[in-house]
C-alpha cells in the first residue's frame, strides 16, 4: 500500500517541481529585465526589455515592425527598412551559427528635450567582457546595424549597444512645408525630415554616441556586475561619423573604432554642400545627352570627385544614386545649415558653398560639428572607391589627410617645445583601407556585379581593431583591397587604389 502510493506520488512530485523550476526561471528572468530597468532609473522612459531565446535577427522579434511605436506617423521609426538599407542582400549577410540567449532593452532617453532619442540594449548570457557600440546611418533608428553589425558581434559574446542621433527618420509632407525636401527632381513625393526641425542640430549627433556607451556600461555594471573591459565604436555612412567623433573627443569611453564610409564634416571644402550640386545640376544633362562618359556633364560629375557610371537605364550607379540620394541630401543638409537659401526657388542644383559662405552661417554651420583628426585611439576607416554619395576623395581620403596633418601638427608642436619635452608618439594607429569597385550602398551589387561588398572587409578591420587594441598586434598597412581579395599584412598595392574602378 505504501509502495504504491510512494510510486504514485512520484510523477506528481516530478510535475509539481518542473512547475516550480519554471516558474523560478520565468520570475527570475522577469527580475533580470526589472533589475536592469531599475538600475537606469529615470534616465530611460518608454521602455521595452525582453529576455531573449535570441538576440540575432534570426529570431523575428529582434528588430521591431517599421512603424510600430505609437502615437507616430508613418516612416518616422522604419526598424525593418534601417536594417537593410546599407547591409547586403540576404545571400550576403553575416551567417547566423548559433541562438544567442540574452537581454534586448530598447526605450527613449529621457533628457532628450526633442523626445525623439533612443537607446538600444543586447546583453548576451554569454558575455565577453566586451562592449561593442554603434552609430546610425543617415536619420536611421537605433536598429540600423542590425545585420551590418549586431549579428556579427552578439555571436561573439559582445555586448551590443546602438542609438538613433536623438533623431526619428522622416514623415510625409508637400511643397508647402517649408522643411520639406522632394525624394528626387521628377518625384511628387515629398519628405520631412525629424533632423530639421529645431533643437535637431547636427552636433548632437557625437552627444548621443557617447551618451549610449555610458548607458551601456552603466547596464553592463548592473547586469553583468562588472563593466566592459573594452568598448570599441562602429558605424556606416553618418555612423561613421560618429565613430570618428567618438574616437576623436571620448576616448574614457571608447578604446577603438572601425568607421565604414564615414561622412567627412569640414567647414573648408570639400564636404556634402560644396560636392552635390555638381552632380545634381549635371545629371539631367548627362542623361539628355546620351549618357555619354566622355561629355561634358559627365566630366564635371567626376571633377567633383564621384566615380564613373556603371549600368545603364535606371539601375545605372549615377541614376540610382540621382533617384534616392544627391537631391533629397543636399536638401536635408542644405535646410539644417543653411535654411536661408531658397531651396526650390534658387534651385538645389545652384547652391554654391563658397559663394553661400559670404551671406549666411553655414560655414559655422559646419563648423559645430566638424571632424578634427585627433584621434586619441586607434581608429580603422573602410571605404570603397565606387561611392557614389560620399566619393573617397572627398571623405575617405579627405579623413585621412586630416588625420595626418593633425599628427604632423602635434610634431611640430612638440618639437618647438623643445628636446627636453617630446614624447616622441606618433599617436594611435590610423589605417585606411580601400575596397576596389566598393560602393555605398551593399545592396546596389545585386544589379551591378561589377561592385565589391564591403562589409566583409569592414568585420574583418573590427577583428584586426581588436587584436591591435586587446594584443598589441600590429595592424595592416594602408592598402587598396584588391577585387576578390582581403585585408593583407604584405598588400600587394599600399595606399590608395590607382583606379577608381577596377574591371
Amino acid at each position: 500500500m505504501h509502495q504504491h502510493y510512494r510510486a504514485a506520488r512520484q510523477p506528481l512530485c516530478r510535475g509539481i517541481m518542473a512547475l516550480a523550476l519554471g516558474a523560478a526561471a520565468s520570475l527570475a528572468h522577469a527580475d533580470r529585465c526589472t533589475s536592469l530597468v531599475q538600475a537606469f532609473g529615470n534616465q530611460l522612459v518608454d521602455v521595452s526589455c525582453v529576455d531573449s531565446a535570441d538576440l540575432t535577427t534570426a529570431n523575428p522579434a529582434t528588430t521591431p515592425a517599421n512603424n510600430s511605436l505609437p502615437g507616430l506617423p508613418p516612416l518616422a521609426f522604419t526598424p525593418q527598412t534601417d536594417r537593410a538599407t546599407i547591409a547586403p542582400d540576404a545571400a550576403n549577410r553575416t551567417p547566423i551559427v548559433k541562438a544567442v540567449a540574452g537581454i534586448q532593452l530598447n526605450a527613449r532617453i529621457a533628457s532628450d528635450p526633442t523626445g525623439q532619442a533612443r537607446f538600444l540594449l543586447r546583453l548576451p548570457n554569454d558575455w565577453n567582457g566586451r562592449l561593442v557600440v554603434a552609430g546610425a546611418s543617415g536619420t536611421r533608428s537605433e536598429f540600423n546595424g542590425d545585420f551590418a553589425w549586431s549579428d556579427y558581434v552578439v555571436q561573439k559574446g559582445y555586448a551590443y549597444a546602438s542609438q538613433n542621433k536623438g533623431t526619428l527618420n522622416l514623415r510625409l509632407s508637400d511643397a508647402a512645408d517649408p522643411l520639406a525636401c522632394r525624394l528626387n527632381p521628377a518625384s511628387p513625393t515629398w519628405v520631412h525630415f525629424y533632423d530639421n526641425d529645431p533643437g535637431q542640430e547636427f552636433s548632437r549627433w557625437r552627444e548621443y554616441m557617447v551618451l549610449a556607451a555610458k548607458l551601456a556600461n552603466q547596464g553592463s555594471r548592473a547586469h553583468y556586475g562588472k563593466k566592459p573591459r573594452y568598448t570599441y565604436a562602429v558605424g556606416t555612412s553618418n555612423g561613421g561619423y560618429q565613430v570618428r567623433r567618438a574616437i576623436e573627443t571620448a576616448p574614457e569611453w571608447f578604446d577603438g573604432g572601425v568607421d565604414w564610409e564615414g561622412t567627412f564634416v569640414d567647414a573648408d571644402a570639400p564636404n556634402l554642400l560644396s560636392d552635390l550640386p555638381a552632380a545634381v545640376l549635371n545629371y539631367p544633362d548627362y542623361v539628355a545627352g546620351g549618357s555619354v562618359a566622355t561629355g561634358t556633364a559627365a566630366r564635371n560629375i567626376r571633377a567633383a570627385g564621384f566615380p564613373p557610371d556603371i549600368g545603364s537605364g535606371a539601375t545605372g550607379l549615377w541614376a540610382m544614386n540621382n533617384a534616392s540620394f544627391w537631391e533629397v541630401t543636399l536638401c536635408q543638409w542644405q535646410k539644417r545649415l543653411d535654411p536661408d537659401y531658397a531651396t526650390y526657388g534658387s534651385g538645389p542644383a545652384n547652391y554654391n558653398y563658397v559663394a553661400r559662405q559670404a551671406v549666411s552661417d553655414v560655414a559655422d554651420n559646419i563648423a559645430d560639428f566638424a571632424t578634427s583628426g585627433r584621434i586619441q585611439r586607434p581608429l580603422i576607416t573602410v571605404a570603397g572607391t565606387m561611392d557614389a554619395l560620399l566619393p573617397i576623395d572627398r571623405h575617405a581620403r579627405a579623413y585621412a589627410r586630416k588625420v595626418a596633418r593633425a599628427l604632423d601638427d602635434d610634431r611640430h608642436h612638440e618639437q618647438r617645445r623643445g628636446a627636453g619635452h617630446r614624447h616622441h608618439h606618433d599617436g594611435p594607429a590610423y589605417r585606411l583601407y580601400e575596397v576596389q569597385n566598393g560602393n555605398h550602398i551593399e545592396t546596389y551589387k545585386t544589379v551591378l556585379p561589377q561592385l565589391e561588398l564591403i562589409q566583409p572587409h569592414a568585420l574583418r578591420a573590427f577583428d584586426l581593431l581588436v587584436s591591435h587594441v586587446e594584443n598589441g598586434v600590429e595592424l595592416p598597412p594602408d592598402q587598396c583591397i584588391a577585387r576578390g581579395s582581403s585585408i593583407s599584412e604584405q598588400p600587394g598595392q599600399s595606399g590608395h587604389c590607382t583606379a577608381l574602378l577596377a574591371p
